[in-house]
């Protein structure tokens, strides 16, 4: 009776820390089967989509949705997602409690990616003195590595008490697409005013949540365009499976839900954010 009493006790002092971490808003992702991949007709679409918003055929010569595997239909039990990907605010308040290196990346390492944007642009997004980009505050974190997206999420378990973590690739996209195969998270027709991406975006990130009109059948949100997200799901040695597509790209192919790529676990994107998972 004792030691109940004190652990009651225990509990009820850590509480109230644990309660001065918000936790981010979820939603619900019930359990059951749903279809995953994708078939020939709609990597075809994709392609399609690709050429028109680009003018030329590069991504149906580089095959870069044949890795999607087909359509088939998979079980998952139901879980908890973040309704946005995590904003900087969300991370500032982890920045500030563990003294975790802020994002950003320097020149030289941002050059040895090899990608196609220029280190000036990373500058908009980068952190000072351990604070985002004024104004910025709503958008999501970018800049951040895998591991650094799984430090956050184990930081977060700690300091509420819930088992946080990185979705699976298959979590992901049901969170996005429904249990019904849709193309995007609101149907089979790709539209430009419903996300975050290229074809008539503003070339940047955007608060999250601004598509309400882009939420997935179970009210997730951004999960088209926006930024790419980190999953659980490995591509490789030392890489792992990034979904969603993001405010670069145009067409939007890759923004749909059956689409994903891997990348080195290492590289901090303006690109690449990430949403979590809560256990139950």
């Amino acid at each position: 009776m004792r030691t109940g009493l004190v652990v009651a006790a225990l509990w009820l002092a850590v509480a109230p820390l644990r309660a001065a971490v918000p936790e981010p808003p979820l939603r619900d992702i019930p359990g059951g089967t749903f279809i995953v991949g994708s078939d020939r007709a709609e990597r075809e679409i994709a392609y399609a989509l690709d050429e028109r918003g680009y003018g030329h055929d590069v991504t149906r010569q580089q095959r870069w949705y044949e890795s999607e595997g087909e359509r088939r239909t998979v079980r998952l039990p139901a879980f908890r997602i973040t309704a946005t990907p995590i904003s900087n605010a969300d991370y500032g308040r982890y920045i500030a409690a563990t003294g975790h290196p802020a994002p950003d990346v320097d020149r030289a390492t941002w050059q040895d990616y090899g990608l196609v944007h220029p280190y000036a642009r990373t500058r908009r997004f980068a952190w000072r003195d351990g604070r985002p980009p004024m104004g910025r505050e709503d958008h999501p974190v970018v800049l951040v590595s895998h591991a650094d997206a799984t430090d956050y999420a184990n930081w977060l378990s700690r300091e509420t008490g819930q088992r946080w973590r990185l979705p699976t690739a298959d979590e992901w996209e049901k969170a996005a697409r429904g249990d019904d195969g849709r193309y995007f998270p609101w149907g089979n027709d790709f539209d430009p005013a419903r996300l975050n991406s290229h074809d008539a975006g503003p070339f940047d990130t955007m608060p999250v949540g601004s598509f309400p009109a882009g939420a997935s059948p179970y009210g997730v949100l951004d999960v088209a365009g926006q930024v790419f997200e980190w999953t659980a799901t490995p591509a490789g040695a030392h890489r792992h499976v990034v979904k969603g597509g993001s405010w670069d790209d145009k067409g939007c192919g890759v923004c749909r839900a059956a689409a994903g790529h891997g990348r080195p676990d290492q590289i901090k994107h303006i690109l690449i954010g990430f949403r979590l998972v809560r256990e139950p």
